[in-house]
């Protein structure tokens, strides 16, 4: 097998593939290094570089150009190391579901010091609460429930549910809290308001690092959730987590509306739903659909209402403001019972008018939606006109910033005298700077003062996005000027190349603040490209996994995210930050958002002529929509990718998309046109390379797939006998795991003939097959290997074994959102229910199998689905 041919093939093959998901990273040539690089796992050899890429030396020859604008078909006589094809998305096994536990548990019986890790929630003024007995009352007892693993407060901005759990938190604190064995808070506040920017990986990190975890930068963004949930559990933990809505999908988006957006957190809190001794207090704007179906078990929700009229009557009074009880009332009701609103009109009130609540008329009337704030604008829009400039500078600070801004970076600003931004703070006293920081903060319009910052200042989101807005719409020079400060300054201090997500914060900061002062382009190359990226390293990703940091850092580069990146890019960056986003939308689990920035990419190369790489990444598009279940939609750019690569002239690419479609088509139950496409390929394949008579690789597996699909178990184990000593020679994990698959559901397809040394072969591979899965990392592939050995358990009578793959397997898919794994799960399970004699569970299994085989149009399994309709009556 080894001969010059068979390894000119296999380089062929790796490099063009290699090159379509380079490509789907970066698409510079001007910053490219000499040479490729293949994504992929280590292997042995002196070309592989310090970050387990391979660099293939082209030794300055090329074939035809193939893969982007710096890719090359590689010659095989320049070639010293292969590796094998890469995916686009790599993931590693989540645990496996565990079923709600809705019965009381015991709490543990081990005492353990006392820990605790909080201050992170926002600063208030005044520690009063009015109104919020009964809430108290059910935080409380959710606390000393073991049944209540999880409980969310969900309300509309400035309704108070910080203040809420912070005033909870204090009465715990005052109890040495309550038998809790670590205490722990956080505010994704502080991590950005912006529903794009906003990320869970600081936290993450964070608290697997305080709750003992050896390495928090291991793993998927799955895996570290998993890992974080595990951590949690094994001690009775209070952990409070503020203001998730910036990391959730917002209103208007259907069935997605309220899903958390990050798979770390995701996983987290379906873990602690799951199983819990001690309590997570989740606040948000939204309540947390991943953990719906715990709602009425283990993770209640308590919709948060406004204020009563006369818990809003004694907020006024408290805050100095009189008049008759019922004219109090009425300003409660007028203002909604709406907590941030009635704080800032109690302060705008006694401070402005005398504290004579008769005055309430002459705050001013704006038409906004009270969702989103709009009887706290009200009372603000009321209060410039009463500020200083010096106050009014302050909140202009505040409003650059969607997190808290650090001491640091204030006196930046400060001292920057930026016209119509802060230039009345040049030369200020510094008992004039802290009068003015007391006077906003005693009006609730900045946040209290944080211990660990003094220097700092925050606001209210609705505070910071209602200064922000005025100072971006009003002032455009000034908004530009000051983000253009912060980024020279954080540019400018931060580590040339960071090594921690905490130390890569300031540059992923940087190139927000760079994007809002309208310096894209520079942005882009001086610091996302070469610092953070660190050119073809993609250290930040590959890594520090900070796929969520990465993808709030590329929302700036877009007009409207993700489909229209900025004008100020040069088209080839537009590109790649189209493919970019898919690319990370996808390791995050959002698959049809990374399908329509990847459609919105090849739109562009379309429109450019660039055939080549229209035609790679109408394949990838085809392969995304294959794994989320839009099966016509997955034919529809395969036949596009099949048209483009012909336009190309490419010889390799035209052989290669016909595969993509092939198995497109199978999918769709198209079995007969297939077939000939896998035939063509082959025969194209053999025009070049007589040598190998076999497609190999992801080509031939799908091939493979088909065949055993017909009973051809036979010739499957005659082609995958040849091809995986192909993989084991010169390629890698996954080559070999998925021959390794293709054989074991040969031998367990033959097992009837061969008898027990059939199955023993079958158990063999498949395990080597799901082993080899999961040390490729490929979190895509994995059902495919579980799936098929919960067959095999299932035939040998172990419905235990059988259970396990399938729960596993199922987990992944749904979690993906891949819904024909899902659908093939459900499959298998109903056959397990009916050998087990499980009519019921069986009918249950068969019916969500067969609406989601209707649903994405997965026809290859139409006959299975019959078949099993028959049997079950």
């Amino acid at each position: 097998m080894e001969t010059t041919a068979i390894l000119g093939l296999a380089v062929a093959i790796i490099g063009v593939v290699a090159g379509i998901y380079y490509k789907f990273f970066r698409n510079k040539p001007q910053k490219g290094k000499n040479g490729d690089f293949v994504m992929g796992d280590k292997v042995g050899g002196d070309k592989i570089t310090g970050d387990g890429t391979v660099k293939i030396d082209t030794g300055g020859e090329v074939g035809g150009h193939v893969a982007g604008r710096d890719q090359t078909i590689i010659q095989a006589n320049k070639v010293t190391v292969v590796q094998e094809q890469p995916k686009a998305a790599v993931e590693k096994k989540p645990k496996p579901e565990v079923k709600p536990a809705v019965e009381k548990k015991p709490k543990p019986e081990v005492k353990y010091a006392l820990e605790i890790s909080t201050g992170r929630l926002p600063h208030t003024e005044g520690a009063e609460l009015f109104g919020r007995d009964g809430e108290l009352a059910r935080l409380d007892a959710a606390w000393e429930d073991p049944g209540t693993h999880v409980i969310s407060l969900a309300a509309f901005g400035g309704v108070g549910k910080t203040a809420l759990v912070k005033h909870w938190l204090a009465g715990m604190a005052a109890e040495d809290y309550r038998g809790a064995e670590r205490v722990f808070d956080w505010s994704f506040y502080s991590q950005g308001t912006s529903n794009q920017q906003a990320t869970a990986e600081i936290f993450i990190a964070e608290a697997l690092k305080w709750f003992g975890d050896p390495d928090p930068a291991e793993g998927s963004p799955f895996d570290k959730g998993r890992r974080l949930a595990d951590l949690a559990r094994r001690r009775r933990m209070l952990l409070v987590l503020d203001g998730l809505e910036p990391l959730q999908h917002p209103p208007g988006k259907g069935l997605t509306e309220g899903a958390l957006k990050d798979p770390g957190l995701k996983m987290l809190l379906e873990g602690l739903a799951a199983s819990n001794p001690g309590l997570c207090v989740v606040t948000s704007r939204e309540r947390v659909q991943d953990i719906a179906h715990f709602a009425k078990t283990t993770a209640p929700v308590v919709e948060l209402e406004n204020l009563s009229e006369e818990a809003g009557a004694q907020v006024l009074g408290n805050l100095g403001v009189e008049g008759p009880e019922e004219e109090l009332r009425a300003a409660s009701r007028e203002f909604g019972g709406h907590g941030l609103a009635l704080n800032l009109l109690g302060t705008f009130l006694s401070t402005v008018r005398d504290g004579d609540v008769r005055r309430r008329g002459e705050v001013h009337i704006l038409d906004e939606d009270e969702e989103k704030g709009g009887h706290a604008r009200r009372v603000m829009r009321s209060y410039e006109g009463h500020l200083s400039e010096v106050d009014l500078a302050l909140l202009r600070i505040a409003g650059l910033f969607g997190r808290p801004a650090g001491g640091e970076l204030v006196e930046v600003l400060k001292g920057a005298a930026i016209a119509g931004l802060t230039e009345p703070l040049a030369g200020l006293a510094g008992k004039d700077w802290k009068r003015a920081l007391k006077h906003l903060r005693e009006a609730r319009l900045l946040a209290g003062e944080d211990p660990a910052d003094k220097a700092a200042l925050d606001a209210h989101p609705l505070v910071r996005e209602y200064f922000g807005d005025k100072l971006r719409d009003e002032t455009p020079e000034a908004w530009r000027a000051g983000h253009d400060c912060l980024y020279e300054h954080l540019a400018k201090t931060a580590d040339e190349l960071p090594e921690t997500a905490e130390a890569m914060a300031p540059l992923f900061a940087a190139v927000a603040h760079g994007c809002a002062a309208g310096r894209h382009q520079e942005a882009m190359d001086e610091v996302y490209w070469r610092r953070i990226k660190r050119g073809d390293e993609f250290f930040s990703t590959k890594k520090l996994g900070l796929f969520g940091s990465e993808l709030a850092a590329l929302s700036g580069f877009f007009a409207e995210p993700w489909t229209r990146p900025v004008d100020a890019l040069a088209e080839d960056d537009k590109g790649f930050v189209l493919n970019a986003v898919g690319f990370h939308l996808r390791a995050l689990g959002r698959l049809a958002e990374a399908a329509q920035s990847q459609r919105a990419g090849l739109d562009m190369e379309i429109a450019q002529e660039d055939w080549e790489n229209a035609a790679q990444d109408a394949g990838n598009l085809s392969e995304l929509h294959l794994a989320r279940g839009a099966v016509a939609e997955a034919v529809e750019a395969a036949r596009q990718s099949v048209d483009l690569a012909d336009s190309s002239g490419d010889t390799f690419m035209r052989m290669y998309v016909r595969t993509t479609l092939a198995d497109a088509l199978h999918q769709a139950g198209e079995a007969r046109e297939a077939v000939a496409l896998f035939r063509k390929a082959e025969a194209m394949q053999k025009e070049r390379y007589r040598e190998c008579p076999f497609l190999y690789s992801v080509q031939g597996f799908r091939y493979c797939d088909l065949l055993l699909g017909r009973g051809e178990h036979k010739e499957v184990r005659q082609r995958a006998g040849k091809t995986i000593e192909v993989a084991h020679q010169h390629l890698g994990h996954l080559d070999i795991a998925l021959d390794s698959l293709t054989l074991g559901r040969a031998a367990l397809a033959g097992a009837a003939a061969r008898g027990p040394d059939g199955l023993e072969e079958a158990e063999r591979r498949l395990d080597e097959a799901v082993e080899g899965l999961r040390r490729a990392g490929e979190r895509d592939e994995l059902p495919r290997g579980l799936l098929a050995r919960a067959e095999l358990w299932r035939c040998v009578g172990d419905g235990g074994k059988a259970r396990r793959d399938l729960d596993e397997a199922l987990t992944i898919a749904t979690r993906g959102g891949m819904r024909l794994f899902e659908a093939d799960a459900h499959l298998e399970y109903t056959r397990l229910h009916l050998a087990e004699g499980g009519i019921a569970a069986a009918r249950e299994c068969f019916a969500k199998a067969k609406a989601i085989v209707a649903d994405t149009g997965y026809r290859r399994r139409a006959k299975e689905v019959a078949e099993l309709e028959k049997r079950l009556g």
